[in-house]
């Protein structure tokens, strides 16, 4: 009789994400995320997947993050054919990630074979899974509100609480039970948003639980408060203008841009900015923020009160325009004069946002503005660590423009935030501390923070080893 827990994924590393419960050997699957870092590392950990997909008996998914579901489809290729658990905007949140995926890898796919074609190569590489692997994955989901506990089989009882990361985001009350009658809880955190942020509510506590699966993002690093990172944009936005120059921000798609959103609407009516183009440039950016208007009950309370009571939308004001097409996106980039781009992919590895750094990246005038986690080996990361030459689309271009940083947009909590919210909890309940989604210094810092804290047990999780509940 075993209750188990082991990591194929997101542990020593961030993006990735996926953690294994096995109760008497059924194997319950807590996400389902794609690598992102070094094109042929991420191939390789991606197509790697979870061995035996098959005998999977449940997969539970905490949010539509890319790093946490961007591999459902491949699962589902694999022959996975069981229920897939997740909140309503989860859900409708992760289909959109999930397609666009696809069609970026279709797309990759016939360019890379008309490079290939243009030198005389043969051309072997095929996507990762495509549009109809999708939706078949799609057809496998079981959505489940939040406070509602569900069981699923194998010995396993879940509930969601809200983690206040992104829409729809979950942490996972799981109540374990094997054969013996030996009972366990653990709760998973998936990744652990902040407090006081705008549009979604604060993470909940969790009831109290044996173990606790942390995320540690940030766990070395601490985030600036709200009211300096206005601060900070209004004086990023405003030398940009000063210098007639054009702001690039990398963002994904979900959580991120609609908060930009609604914080350059709040800079805007306040006065603190001069009224300048504002382009989201990102399909799935633009059908993400639909599906933030169709579930308000995710939103928190000053969002609710001027959404639903008042009618006004946050999430549109008269300078914002939105890039739909391929053809206007290009058209983005013989604009003249200041304006400002939110584009994806958010850590500058795919996507519409490449095509923009070339053009902007060797103008002094213009600024790449960071705003959110950038992992290893990805281009955003080498943008953010201001190396003086960046390949972009097998080109070499000389980083010139400007770069800035605000860290209080992340959606992730700073080691702080992370202890104070686990003050909330019963923590001499909690028998151990499991940490992972995160680099190695982070990790370190993060254990090194709650021992502390008095916290005893912490267990950073490794691969290749597992764990007795």
């Amino acid at each position: 009789m075993s209750i188990r827990l082991h990591s194929e994924g997101g542990a020593g590393e961030v993006t990735g994400s996926k953690h294994i419960l096995s109760v008497d050997g059924a194997r319950c699957l807590v996400d389902c995320g794609a690598y992102q870092g070094k094109r042929e590392v991420a191939e390789a950990k991606n197509r790697a997947l979870v061995p035996d997909p098959e005998s999977l008996s449940s997969v539970i998914l905490t949010h539509a993050h890319f790093d946490h579901c961007g591999m459902l489809p491949l699962l589902a290729k694999r022959g996975y054919r069981g229920n897939i658990y997740a909140t309503p905007a989860t859900r409708d949140l992760a289909g959109i990630v999930m397609m666009d995926s696809a069609a970026i890898q279709s797309r990759d796919a016939e360019y890379l074979g008309k490079q290939a074609a243009k030198k005389g190569q043969k051309f072997t590489w095929q996507p990762l899974y495509d549009e109809e692997d999708v939706i078949t994955a799609q057809g496998q989901f079981v959505t489940v509100s939040y406070h509602r506990p569900m069981p699923i089989g194998d010995g396993i009882k879940i509930e969601f609480f809200d983690a206040g990361h992104i829409l729809g985001s979950s942490m996972v009350y799981t109540h374990a039970r094997d054969r013996s009658g030996r009972e366990v809880t653990i709760g998973f955190t998936g990744d652990l948003g902040r407090k006081n942020k705008p549009i979604i509510r604060d993470p909940e506590p969790l009831p109290p639980c044996d173990y606790l699966v942390l995320e540690a993002t940030y766990g070395d690093r601490l985030h600036e408060s709200v009211d300096e990172a206005l601060d900070l944009l209004a004086k990023v936005v405003n030398d940009a203008v000063a210098r007639n120059g054009k702001i690039i921000i990398p963002s994904f798609a979900i959580e991120r841009t609609q908060e930009l959103v609604y914080y350059f609407h709040v800079l805007h009516d306040q006065k603190r900015i001069p009224e300048i183009p504002i382009w989201v440039d990102s399909p799935m950016a633009i059908n993400a923020t639909s599906i933030f208007q169709i579930h308000p009950e995710c939103y928190d309370s000053d969002i609710h009160e001027a959404f639903i009571k008042h009618h006004e939308n946050p999430f549109g004001f008269n300078s914002l325009h939105f890039s739909a097409s391929v053809t206007d996106s290009k058209r983005l980039n013989d604009l003249k004069g200041p304006a400002i781009i939110i584009s994806a992919d958010g850590m500058c590895e795919a996507g519409r946002i490449q095509h923009h750094l070339m053009h902007i990246v060797e103008d002094e005038r213009n600024t790449i503005l960071i705003v959110g986690f950038m992992a290893e080996h990805t281009l955003g990361r080498r943008i953010r660590d201001r190396e003086k030459e960046l390949r972009i689309h097998g080109d070499i271009y000389r980083l010139k423009a400007h770069v800035e940083e605000i860290k209080a947009f992340s959606a992730h909590a700073d080691y702080q935030e992370v202890w104070d919210w686990m003050q909330l909890l019963d923590l001499a309940r909690i028998k151990k501390v499991f940490l992972v989604h995160g680099e190695p210094k982070s990790l370190q810092h993060q254990s090194d923070f709650l021992r502390s804290k008095g916290v005893k047990d912490i267990q950073v999780i490794r691969y290749g080893e597992r764990y007795d509940l």
